[in-house]
């Protein structure tokens, strides 16, 4: 294999496992973020179920559960951003095997190429040796 080939192989074996990497941090992000949204569901049923059993706080309920709304729609929101950004690095690790595989192609092509080239070479200084071989004998 050629060192340029080597090169470009290394290359993209070190972008495959830094986008790999990168896309690991990302879904332990959104890991915790879905764990956030289940704890704040949580504690709103727990607040719920608390207001159920004591009527005095009745009246507390209503403005707990619009500002957990609002709480919850902002941990929502920053699920959806992670999500987005998981799928972009989702994407760009797909491109980066693509590009990864190509290189291995044609490495490979290459390999093949010099040992045709050789199998010609060989085939040829065997033919010449054999007219050689022949002319001398006469």
């Amino acid at each position: 294999m050629t060192r340029w080939a080597q090169s470009l192989i290394k290359l993209s074996n070190y972008e495959v496992e830094t986008l790999q990497k990168r896309l690991a941090e990302i879904a332990d992000v959104r890991a915790q973020v879905e764990m956030r949204l289940a704890m704040l569901h949580a504690e709103g049923e727990a607040e719920q179920a608390a207001a159920a059993q004591d009527p005095s706080l009745g009246w507390r309920i209503v403005s707990y559960m619009e500002a957990l709304k609002v709480r919850m729609e902002a941990v929502r929101h920053d699920l959806r951003q992670i999500q987005a950004e998981e799928q972009g690095a989702r994407d760009a690790l797909a491109q980066a095997f693509e590009t990864q595989k190509k290189y291995e192609q044609v490495a490979e092509q290459a390999q093949v190429l010099a040992a045709k080239k050789a199998g010609r070479l060989e085939a040829a200084q065997m033919d010449e040796l054999g007219l050689r071989r022949v002319a001398g004998g006469r």
